[in-house]
């Protein structure tokens, strides 16, 4: 080896070390002591060890910021390809510039040329502030030079990074983890990605700040009541998890991985998970209470049908009417929707829909089979939900069901009613696949004691004894016409009567063979859903 190439090689290990130390001791002990990883511990902790091939590391060195603030590359997580980057708070405080945005450009561009998932891990006060030059001109690193064109490099960046994401939509995974304190235009790329984790007291993302809110509007609000991890996971619905640490996000992050595929191209991955999909289940005949105005919960339904009651639920805090989240049978990926009796007695909502459409429609795009568990009294009524726009929200999740064409399978455990028939599937027409009942089922236009004050309401009114006489006729009509044998004999929306014990068997068998459907669309550029 000739001295140059020592020389150079020496020297290129010098700028990797500096790149690998990013900010400084300073700057990552000030990141520790807020109760932080640095942005490279982050990705040592979602990527398999030693995976992480970087691109860009050494950008910005020349002006002593490593990486321009950002970490970028790709690696492995479970022996599967993902494209990941992270924003590093210690090199200006992981402000998005030309070059950092750039690379956040190419790693969104590249993860969907290669049919690859990405996962961004945020931490950026949003654009970076142009600072002033010595003779008083604005540096190029900042300002307008940082989100528009480029500057120097004349390439896509920051203020461009979300016409990648919106190309992405739909063909590779997106998964967002906001690790710090994200506004402005910071927060916009996670918005567009598929899901968005956050971690107690760390996490934040707001449009503008707590400085600027009060300046504006008067109100005085902490950054944690603004847009902390607790609000945008139950009450806006941003979030789609949030957890204690950063170590338990990243391995959250790894989890939910485990259970996509890499791309619109295939199927998810198949598990050895050990436990038999054939095996039957004899406590889910104790489930449902025999009382229909009981609620009980149903995760305790959920765990037992998926493989060792691995179930993953998005948005367990937001809109809990309804139930989402990833299991496996067999082994494979399915996409679980199902109605929460504990909450609202199961009735679908305006923030319900919209959370059941967004779900299965990312379950449609990329390839993941649905179960519908069905016990809703249908949408829930009043001048709170029509004026909060329920036709319109519930449009979507009709839109969702009419538009997929993955294999969908519907279990009405109990209740299916009025618009619920509708806005869970299970009205013929839908194009769910198969429809199966418990044999507690409930079925009709309208409940069972609304249908008896409608019909027999003066009589009742006119008995002896009216609540005698009203439990009567609602006996009566439920056995008369709400009555799970007379609703399976008549068809032909329902395919059959099962067994709670059966149900996982019956779901296993039933998605086996529809693993081969396929489905063709009219041509068009593409739908208008009801947003």
């Amino acid at each position: 080896m000739g001295e140059l190439m020592k020389e150079r090689i020496a020297k290129l290990r010098e700028l990797e070390e500096q790149a690998r130390a990013g900010g400084g001791p300073e700057k990552i002990e000030k990141q520790h002591n807020a109760g932080k990883l640095t942005a490279r511990e982050r990705i040592e902790r979602l990527v398999d060890p030693g995976s992480l091939i970087e691109f860009g590391k050494l950008y910005g060195h020349l002006d002593g910021a490593p990486g321009d603030g950002l970490i970028a590359g790709y690696g492995t997580i479970g022996g599967r390809p993902v494209y990941v980057y992270s924003q590093d708070a210690t090199v200006l405080g992981g402000s998005i510039g030309g070059f950092h945005g750039n690379k956040m450009y190419r790693a969104l561009q590249r993860a969907t040329d290669a049919r690859v998932p990405v996962i961004g891990l945020h931490d950026s006060p949003g654009a970076r502030v142009p600072r002033l030059s010595a003779d008083g001109g604005a540096q190029v690193r900042g300002g307008m030079a940082a989100l528009a064109t480029g500057a120097i490099m004349g390439e896509k960046h920051g203020g461009s990074v979300f016409y990648p994401n919106t190309q992405a939509s739909g063909v590779v995974p997106q998964i967002a983890g906001i690790l710090g304190s994200c506004a402005g235009i910071a927060v916009y790329s996670p918005a567009l990605m598929d899901f968005i984790f956050m971690v107690d007291k760390i996490s934040h993302m707001m449009i503008t700040g707590p400085r600027v809110v009060k300046s504006v509007t008067g109100e005085d609000i902490s950054k944690e009541d603004l847009g902390g991890a607790e609000v945008h996971a139950a009450v806006s619905g941003v979030a789609d998890l949030r957890y204690a640490t950063e170590d338990e996000c990243l391995q959250q992050i790894r989890r939910l991985f485990g259970f996509l595929p890499l791309s619109c191209d295939e199927l998810p991955p198949v598990v050895d998970t050990g436990d038999d999909p054939m095996r039957l289940v004899p406590e889910l005949n104790d489930v449902i209470p025999e009382d229909p105005d009981k609620p009980y919960d149903v995760h305790e339904l959920l765990v037992r049908v998926v493989d060792n009651g691995d179930f993953m639920e998005i948005k367990p805090e937001y809109a809990g009417e309804i139930v989402v989240g990833f299991g496996r049978l067999g082994g494979k990926t399915i996409g679980i929707v199902a109605n929460q009796p504990m909450v609202y007695g199961g009735a679908m909502t305006c923030e319900s829909s919209w959370k059941q459409a967004r779900f299965m429609r990312f379950c449609d795009c990329f390839n993941i089979p649905l179960v519908v568990f069905v016990d809703t009294a249908a949408y829930a009524p009043g001048s709170e939900q029509e004026h909060g726009g329920i036709i319109r929200h519930g449009a979507k999740c009709l839109y969702a069901l009419c538009e997929a064409t993955v294999p969908r399978v519907e279990v009405v455990t109990r209740k299916a009613y009025g618009g619920g028939n509708l806005g869970m599937g299970v009205m013929p027409g839908l194009m769910s696949d198969y429809v199966f009942a418990w044999p507690l089922m409930e079925a009709g236009v309208v409940g069972a004691k609304e249908s008896v004050m409608l019909f027999y309401g003066q009589e009742i009114f006119k008995a002896e004894d009216p609540g005698k006489a009203m439990q009567e006729k609602i006996i009566e009509y439920r056995d008369g016409m709400a009555n799970p044998l007379l609703a399976v004999s008549h068809g032909p929306s329902f395919e059959d009567l099962i067994e709670p014990a059966e149900t996982r068997r019956r779901l296993y068998q039933t998605l086996e063979i529809l693993k081969g459907k396929k489905v063709t669309r009219q041509p068009k550029k593409h739908g208008n859903i009801p947003l």
